[in-house]
């Protein structure tokens, strides 16, 4: 089961519900403006990423400008505390499951989300094709 981390208003997010929806994978949507991510979703989500708060944590927002905030210079539970009280600091979509994350909406990178089976036939038909 994929988690899809969404607002309603994102153009991204509804791209990703739409892909979801139409390659059939199943998924629980989560409005991080109506249903705060909690402490452990947003602990779960960090360990999955690269490079940490950079990766979830939106620069651009006009929140986050508005806070003037440092990232290197906040804690885990600072961080945690500040998502929970302001969820459009974070980039959307998110998208996860029990192995793989993907912030924001691309192509070719949610595929990893389309069960192994369903990416071999469409490797096959792609290439019976060419």
């Amino acid at each position: 089961m994929v988690d899809l981390y969404l607002s309603p208003s994102c153009t991204s997010c509804r791209k990703a519900r739409a892909w979801l929806d139409k390659h059939g994978v199943p998924y629980k949507e989560h409005n991080i403006l109506t249903q705060p991510m909690t402490s452990d979703d947003l602990r779960k989500i960090l360990s999955k990423t690269e490079n940490g708060t950079e990766d979830i944590i939106s620069i651009r927002s006009k929140i986050f400008q508005k806070l003037d905030l440092d990232l290197d210079e906040l804690t885990i539970n600072e961080l945690i505390d500040l998502v929970t009280k302001y969820p459009n600091l974070l980039r959307r979509p998110i998208i996860t499951d029990d192995r793989l994350l993907q912030i924001g909406f691309n192509e070719d990178e949610i595929r990893a989300f389309l069960p192994r089976h369903y990416r071999r036939a469409e490797m096959r038909q792609a290439v019976n094709e060419f």
